[in-house]
């Protein structure tokens, strides 16, 4: 086992002569960086670090530039569950509990019960695109395999492990068939996915990226691109929070502005503050009558 094994990057890893393809994440720095802003409990720790891992797998589907998130709510001790991952690699997640996550079992029923979970594909250009589906299954990893289901219609696995301030990641997944018959496909993907079963959480989490690929696939090793490096960025600005104080509209303003004469908004996913003075509500309240 090593101490760090090839932590932050996601590597793809492209089977010859078939239609399936796959990625692995491995994340520390960043997830500690994710999780160092918040005082979560060990058990909603565990399902960030699972999220920040499955956002970072699912972006390998993307083919343009943008964003994609993942956001589960329910009506257990955990009502919020965020991750977001963009194109270029930069993470960030958050979750919003009560004080029952502390003696939740750790799976997606016991800490965020009954409720849904949303994909959002936001493109720098272009049109957004939702896929909303029930939360149904105990783990992170079954109730992704469902919207892929639902959603992509594409044969998809996953396997997500987070523990001792790291998380790691696999995904599995058949395309349509173009380089391969369908038939050698449809062999070669339950060949697959029966090697990769057999995988446990402790190898995923502790072993580096070629040790675990050559344990589970020696016999038709994978090509393997340049890998991606992975890094906590919060896309938060002075830019973006004047915006949010915008949207409230002119006399929501002038009420702040009367009632504190300031205001401190501070970002949920990295908890960084920006004050706006008298002045600047003053301001602000001006450009949104004119608005």
């Amino acid at each position: 086992m090593t101490d760090n094994p090839a932590a932050d990057q996601k590597q793809r890893f492209l089977f010859p002569d078939s239609d399936i393809r796959g990625e692995l994440v491995r994340l520390d720095r960043s997830l500690a960086e994710v999780l160092g802003a918040h005082d979560y409990p060990m058990a909603v720790q565990g399902l960030v670090g699972e999220a920040v891992a499955a956002v970072a797998l699912l972006t390998g589907t993307l083919k343009f530039e943008g964003r994609l998130s993942l956001q589960a709510q329910g009506r257990g001790p955990v009502s919020l569950l965020l991750a977001e991952c963009t194109h270029d690699g930069q993470l960030r997640a958050l979750a919003r509990h009560d004080e029952r996550a502390a003696d939740c079992p750790p799976t997606v029923a016991g800490l965020i019960g009954d409720g849904t979970m949303v994909i959002t594909i936001t493109p720098d250009r272009g049109r957004q695109y939702q896929g909303i589906v029930p939360l149904e299954g105990d783990t992170l990893a079954r109730c992704l395999e469902g919207y892929f289901q639902q959603s992509e219609q594409l044969p998809t696995r996953l396997w997500l492990a987070a523990g001792n301030g790291r998380a790691a990641g696999m995904l599995l997944q058949r395309l349509p068939d173009r380089a391969a018959g369908a038939e050698h496909n449809a062999e070669h993907w339950q060949h697959l996915e029966t090697l990769a079963d057999t995988l446990t959480m402790e190898e995923l989490l502790d072993l580096d990226t070629e040790t675990v690929l050559r344990r589970l696939f020696h016999e038709t090793p994978p090509r393997l691109p340049a890998p991606q490096p992975l890094r906590f960025g919060c896309t938060c600005s002075r830019e973006r929070t004047r915006n949010a104080l915008l949207s409230l509209g002119a006399a929501e303003i002038r009420q702040l502005l009367d009632e504190d004469g300031e205001a401190t908004l501070t970002c949920d996913f990295c908890l960084s503050r920006e004050h706006f003075d008298a002045v600047d509500l003053a301001e602000l309240a001006r450009e949104a009558e004119a608005r």
